[in-house]
């Protein structure tokens, strides 16, 4: 049985900016301490949610080396190391090793995309780069491919390729993987409004946008599963999913900055193409905020 580098709820977290759209590093170190403070198990620094398309290499490396140091260790900190191009995840692999993340976060190829054998080649060369454990992601709607769970028994092979986040919304997929794969490979759940039934099907946890506004939220709902309270799973996931699909009204992470953002932290815009919600879309956030009591 491999290594599993956490179990429960994982913060996809936001990249704060300032005005000029540099990184606001005073106030990503208060977006850490609300999530350690508030039960999150684990942190993705530089992920989808935390803009690492727009970002620079230089910007990217420097956010994971301050998210490590700021959370000394006390719960695991996962950097993003996905890219379109095998090479630029084998460097960030490397420089994220150095700087010591506990794991990495490989997003399948985009725009170019491959086939199933070229994930099976890419991933491993990566894998074999690096002495961290992987975590692959899976998200066809941002990348335009799927990663199929034949694939994914092959991958379960390498080492250190130990889990997935599995965002491709295909519950019978997810069973397949499951199947296929047993403890080679840890699944968790990419969509926050999954996250029970996965679990309910041996997954390990999620990957989370929610969690960057509720963190003790779904760390409590990811707690319940392995208890076998499944009726409290259940009840949180009805509870809270207007506001799971609420951060979901325009592209990730847009609306879950703007209810940061009216929640009282100084995240600041998102990098373009990204852009401002319509008046329409905030006042829907701001009605989601109050439902919740979260302002």
């Amino acid at each position: 049985m491999k290594k599993v580098i956490f179990k429960g709820s994982c913060t996809a977290l936001v990249t704060p900016f300032n005005d000029d759209y540099s990184v606001n590093f005073d106030e990503l170190a208060k977006l850490i301490e609300f999530q350690i403070e508030n039960g999150t198990d684990a942190i993705v620094a530089c992920g989808t949610t935390g803009e690492s398309s727009t970002l620079t290499t230089e910007e990217h490396i420097e956010v994971v080396r301050f998210t490590i140091e700021k959370v000394a260790k006390r719960i695991p900190v996962i950097a993003n190391a996905g890219s379109n191009d095998t090479a630029t995840s084998i460097f960030f692999a490397k420089e994220f090793e150095k700087l010591g993340a506990d794991g990495i976060l490989l997003v399948t190829p985009y725009y170019n995309k491959t086939s199933q054998k070229g994930l099976v080649e890419s991933y491993t060369a990566i894998a074999n780069s690096t002495s961290l454990p992987c975590i692959l992601y899976n998200v066809p709607s941002r990348t335009g491919m799927n990663i199929l769970p034949q694939t994914y028994y092959e991958l379960s092979k390498v080492p250190n390729i130990v889990a997935t986040k599995e965002a491709n919304g295909d519950i019978s997929s997810v069973i397949k993987t499951i199947a296929l794969c047993g403890d080679d490979l840890a699944v968790y759940s990419g969509n926050d409004d999954q996250t029970m039934p996965i679990m309910a099907l041996g997954g390990k946890g999620v990957i989370s946008v929610f969690s960057n506004v509720l963190p003790n939220v779904m760390h409590e709902l990811c707690k319940a599963m392995p208890d076998s309270d499944y009726a409290k799973g259940r009840e949180m996931t009805i509870k809270y999913a207007d506001l799971m699909n609420g951060l979901f009204l325009d592209v990730n992470p847009i609306p879950v900055k703007e209810a940061l953002n009216q929640m009282g932290y100084d995240c600041g815009r998102c990098r373009m193409p990204l852009t401002d919600m319509t008046d329409e879309g905030k006042a829907k956030i701001t009605e989601l905020l109050k439902k919740y009591e979260l302002i």
